[in-house]
C-alpha cells in the first residue's frame, strides 16, 4: 500500500520532465525499490494447529500462505504443520514428514471393533499414533460410557500393527481417553499377562485391577525393547490419590463418586504390583495418571519417556532449526486464549521464535477476552479471522476462506508497517 504512494510520487516526478533528476531524490527511490525487493524474498515460516472442527494444520498453514502471497508472491514460505501431542498430532507429523495415514480396524474401548489409524513419517521409521483413535472418550455414546470396563486393548493393536509395519520409534499421543485401566489393556494386546491370586487371566477394564496378584511380562512383544517411544503428555497428575487418575479424570468418562474410589483402589493395587513384580514406581510418577493410567503402563511396561506434547512434535519437525533463519513466524490455532499459555502450540512456536529473537503473529479461528496474555508469553500479535458477526457453524464452514482473507489482510499490514518504519528511520537520520 505505501510502496504505491512511493511509486506515485516517483511517476510525478517523472512526468514533470525532470529527467536529471537529483541524485538524492534517485538514491531514494532505489533505496524504496530495494526495501520492498528485501521485503518480498522474505523468509516467513508458518507453523500452526489445526482448527478443530473446521482445518487441518496443514490446510491452515496452507491458506494463510495463500493470503500472504496475494501481497509478498516471492517471498520464501516454509510451512510446518503443528501439534501440542493431542488430537490432530497424527496428521501434523504425517502431512510435515511426507508420510501417510495406515487404517486399522481394532478394539474399541468396550470392546466392539472400530475403525482406527496411526502414522508413519516419510522415512518410514516413526508411527504416530493417538490412543484416543482406538480408545476414546469419542468413540463411546454417552449413556453408555463405563471406566470399570473400558480398556486400553485396542491402543496396544494400533502399537502391534505398527511394529508389523516395520516401525522403529513411536511418539503416542494419550489425550482423550475412556479408559482407567493403568494401561493393562495395551500390555496384554502385546503379550503381556495379568493374573489373580487362582492364576486366572484378569478380565479388560480397570475394574478388575483389584483382583490383580501377579504379572507376567515374559510373552510380551520383544520388538519393543529396541523402540525408543515418547509419549505427550500435557499433565502432571500422579496415577493414584486425589490428584490421580480416577479422581481428576473418572468422572468426565462416567465414574461416579463410588466408582472413582473404587478405581482408585485398583490402580493403586496395580501401582503395588508394578513395583514388587516389575521394580518400577510409578503411584506417584508425575503424568502417571494421564489417560486413565496409561502414562504410568507405558512408562512401566515399554519403558517410554513422558514428555511435553509441543517439545516432541517440535523435535520431529525440526521446528527451531527452520525457525532460526526466518524473517518472520507466523502460527495460530482454533481459539487463543487464556490456555494457550499452558503448553498449547502457539505458545510453543512463540518461545521458539523468541530464543531467535523472530517476530511472531498468532492468527486464531477467535480470539477470547483473556487472549491478550499471549502477549507476554513472545506473541506480539494476535488476530481474528473472523470479519463479521456469524454463528460457530457458519464460521467452522467459512474457516479457510476467513483465514486466506485475513491473512492477505495481515500481510498487507506487515508491508505497511515496514515502509512506515523505513520511512521513520530515514527522517529520523
Amino acid at each position: 500500500m505505501f510502496g504505491g504512494v512511493i511509486e506515485s510520487s516517483g511517476a510525478f516526478g517523472a512526468s514533470t520532465g525532470t529527467v536529471d533528476a537529483p541524485k538524492a531524490q534517485q538514491g531514494a527511490r532505489g533505496q524504496a525499490l530495494a526495501r520492498r525487493q528485501a521485503i518480498s524474498l522474505m523468509k516467513i515460516v508458518i507453523a500452526p494447529d489445526h482448527y478443530k472442527e473446521s482445518l487441518s494444520a496443514l490446510s491452515v498453514a496452507t491458506e494463510i500462505e495463500a493470503g500472504f502471497r496475494e501481497i509478498f508472491p516471492d517471498a520464501d514460505y516454509v510451512k510446518i504443520p503443528m501439534s501440542d501431542g493431542g488430537e490432530g498430532t497424527v496428521e501434523a507429523l504425517v502431512a510435515a514428514t511426507l508420510g501417510k495415514i495406515i487404517r486399522v480396524r481394532v478394539s474399541g474401548p468396550l470392546g466392539k471393533p472400530v475403525d482406527a489409524f496411526y502414522g508413519l513419517t516419510g522415512d518410514e521409521k516413526t508411527a504416530v499414533i493417538e490412543m484416543a483413535a482406538a480408545s476414546g472418550l469419542e468413540l463411546i455414546a454417552p449413556a453408555e460410557r463405563d471406566p470399570l470396563r473400558a480398556s486400553t486393548f485396542g491402543t496396544g493393536e494400533l502399537i502391534r500393527a505398527a511394529l508389523d509395519a516395520g516401525a522403529k520409534r513411536f511418539i503416542i499421543g494419550i489425550g482423550g481417553s475412556a479408559t482407567n485401566d493403568g494401561g493393562s489393556g495395551m500390555v496384554k494386546a502385546l503379550g503381556g499377562r495379568f493374573f489373580d491370586e487362582r492364576n486366572n487371566e484378569l478380565e479388560a477394564g480397570g475394574a478388575a485391577l483389584e483382583q490383580l496378584a501377579r504379572i507376567d511380562i515374559s510373552g510380551l512383544d520383544s520388538r519393543l525393547h529396541e523402540c525408543p517411544i515418547d509419549v505427550a503428555c500435557d499433565v502432571d497428575n500422579p496415577l493414584i490419590g486425589p490428584d490421580g487418575a480416577s479422581s481428576v479424570f473418572g468422572p468426565q468418562k462416567g465414574a461416579t463418586l463410588e466408582m472413582v474410589a473404587r478405581l482408585d483402589r485398583c490402580l493403586a493395587r496395580y501401582a503395588e504390583k508394578i513395583q514388587s513384580d516389575l521394580g518400577v514406581s510409578v503411584a506417584d510418577l508425575p503424568g502417571g495418571g494421564a489417560a486413565g493410567g496409561l502414562g504410568a503402563g507405558l512408562f512401566a511396561f515399554l519403558h517410554a519417556r513422558l514428555r511435553r506434547g509441543f517439545e516432541i512434535v517440535s523435535d520431529a519437525v525440526g521446528l527451531d532449526r527452520m525457525i532460526a533463519d526466518a524473517d518472520l513466524v507466523i502460527t495460530g490455532e482454533g481459539r487463543i486464549d487464556s490456555q494457550t499459555m499452558r503448553g498449547k502450540t502457539p505458545f510453543g512456536v512463540a518461545l521458539t521464535a523468541k530464543r531467535h529473537g523472530k517476530p511472531v503473529i498468532a492468527i486464531a479461528g477467535c480470539l477470547t477476552r483473556e487472549a491478550s496474555a499471549v502477549y507476554g508469553g513472545g506473541i506480539d500479535a494476535i488476530f481474528s479471522v473472523l470479519s463479521r458477526p456469524c454463528t460457530q457453524q457458519e464460521a467452522l464452514a467459512s474457516g479457510a476462506e476467513n483465514i486466506r482473507r485475513a491473512a492477505r489482510n495481515i500481510a498487507a499490514a506487515v508491508r505497511v508497517g515496514t515502509e512506515l518504519g523505513a520511512l521513520t528511520r530515514r527522517i529520523g537520520g
